[in-house]
């Protein structure tokens, strides 16, 4: 058994109260490690070690330059170790290995970029409308930041949180999720190895309450990164009612994927594929809503069908296996329900809908196709987070927008078609933080990501990422020789 302590102040230490939260290997059911889960007061000794860090610590007084060295150390470290860190979280979260492991090494490049932003943070001199006055604003971090983050995509969602953070010059307090934390306390060992000061990144996980609460509501946190579902979102906003930190939020979707009679029918059927059963569907941006033209429905649906039957599903950490498990029984167990409930409503199975006949052990599920009638569907109005994917038709390119906005979501959405203008059109028109054209599920560092609606708000990567983990101060600085009026004497 896999034993993990927090990491708090640069060190490897228990619970204050004994708490361990053990996890289980999807693939097998089988408990496999044990972290120690935070309490309140562990909570408390992070913070205040972040702070310490912040305004005390040899961190308060590195340079921008220096800073940006430590986060490409950082980088450099995670690809080195990026098959290890790939194979601890398959083990934890069921991904698959050679997803998870090449992810992991991508996932170098954002550190990267964050550290040659690191001292790009500029203020600027100001043509102020008084005489004599030279005034100035600078960029300063925010102040300690909380980064919670799920257990799907973790080192990817880690990232794009911590490296703007860090190279803005804030402290973190990183959370990892009580599902599938071990591939974090993994990640702090080389956050330690990059030589990081105390304090500067502490690890912890725990269950909402009272590790996420008492993190979120803190009096000295000033910043918020959640991602996670709406339900936990709305008490983050909650919580920072109390102290009044900046949040933000990105909160998965419902994401639609519109396929138009003109498209290339084989390059979005992939896309389709990847959009929805890679990571075994559990993607925030999984592509599950699929809205097909008239004239195209039948044969996507067939090709669609026909791949899906030859998805080999198995150990995830066999490097021939398409789709692992789900991370957890919760979700095998909701799904079910909802895919019942769509059939009663009207949907035609068209494949899977229920667990693999080859497997005893193991929280797997078949690749599953619902054409549904309408949008009024379980599995068409609510995110799965699985292997789930429903087909709904249209007729023209305007009821196709309009079932593709029709949805308090508004995370990712992608187009095929062949003509240009359609696809400027529709792309402008569709309510969501990412559209794909003819491509899905692409990311970069340079790019923001973020949703609209129920999705969240805020964005994550690129330069706009690094400028929301800042605060601007401005300084005046008189330039006269003529000490300052007496404020009593009018003139």
């Amino acid at each position: 058994m896999k034993k993990y302590q927090q990491y708090i102040d640069g060190q490897w230490c228990d619970s204050s109260d004994g708490t361990v939260i053990t996890t289980i290997d999807p693939s097998n059911e089988m408990p496999w490690a044990e972290v120690q889960g935070a309490t309140e007061e562990d909570v408390d000794r992070a913070v205040a070690a972040a702070k310490k860090a912040l305004y005390e610590g040899p961190w308060s007084t590195m340079t921008a330059t220096q800073r940006g060295r430590l986060l490409r150390r950082l980088g450099d470290l995670i690809a080195e170790k990026a098959h290890h860190l790939g194979g601890v979280e398959t083990t934890d979260s069921g991904k698959l290995a050679k997803e998870t492991r090449a992810q992991t090494g991508y996932v170098s490049d954002y550190y990267h970029y964050f550290a040659g932003l690191a001292d790009k943070i500029e203020g600027a001199t100001l043509p102020i409308d008084k005489p004599d006055m030279h005034v100035f604003t600078t960029r300063e971090p925010i102040g300690v930041v909380a980064a919670v983050v799920p257990w799907n995509a973790q080192m990817f969602l880690t990232a794009t949180k911590l490296g703007p953070a860090l190279a803005a010059g804030n402290t973190v307090v990183l959370k990892a999720s009580e599902d599938a934390p071990a591939p974090m306390f993994e990640f702090a060992k080389i956050v330690e190895e990059a030589g990081f000061p105390a304090g500067v990144v502490n690890v912890i996980t725990g269950y909402g309450e009272p590790c996420g609460r008492a993190l979120t509501q803190h009096p000295d946190v000033a910043r918020v990164a959640f991602t996670g579902g709406p339900e936990t979102a709305a008490r983050v906003i909650e919580n920072t009612s109390r102290n009044f930190a900046v949040v933000s939020l990105e909160l998965g979707g419902k994401s639609p994927i519109l396929v138009f009679n003109d498209a290339d029918i084989d390059g979005a059927v992939n896309a389709i594929i990847a959009g929805n059963f890679g990571a075994s569907g559990q993607s925030c941006v999984a592509g599950s809503r699929v809205i097909l033209q008239e004239g195209i429905y039948d044969q996507v649906i067939e090709k669609l069908t026909e791949r899906a039957s030859k998805i080999q599903i198995g150990d995830p950490l066999d490097n021939d296996t398409q789709m692992g498990p789900l991370a957890t029984k919760a979700q095998i167990d909701r799904i079910v329900a909802a895919v019942a409930k769509s059939q009663e409503q009207g949907a035609i199975l068209h494949h899977g809908g229920k667990r693999p006949d080859q497997f005893d052990k193991g929280y797997y599920y078949e690749p599953t196709i619902l054409g549904c009638p309408d949008q009024n569907v379980e599995t068409v109005e609510n995110e799965m987070f699985g292997p789930v994917l429903s087909a709904l038709k249209f007729s023209d390119e305007a009821e196709g927008v309009a079932m593709a906005n029709n949805t308090k979501f508004g995370l990712g959405a992608g187009v095929f078609t062949e003509n240009l203008a359609r696809a400027h059109r529709v792309s402008a028109a569709i309510r969501s933080g990412i559209v794909w054209v003819n491509t899905y599920r692409v990311i970069s560092p340079i790019a923001p990501f973020g949703g609209f609606g129920h999705s969240g708000y805020g964005r994550e990567a690129g330069i706009d990422a690094l400028l929301d983990y800042t605060r601007t101060k401005t300084t005046w600085i008189n330039t006269s020789s003529v000490p300052m009026a007496d404020p009593f004497t009018m003139r």
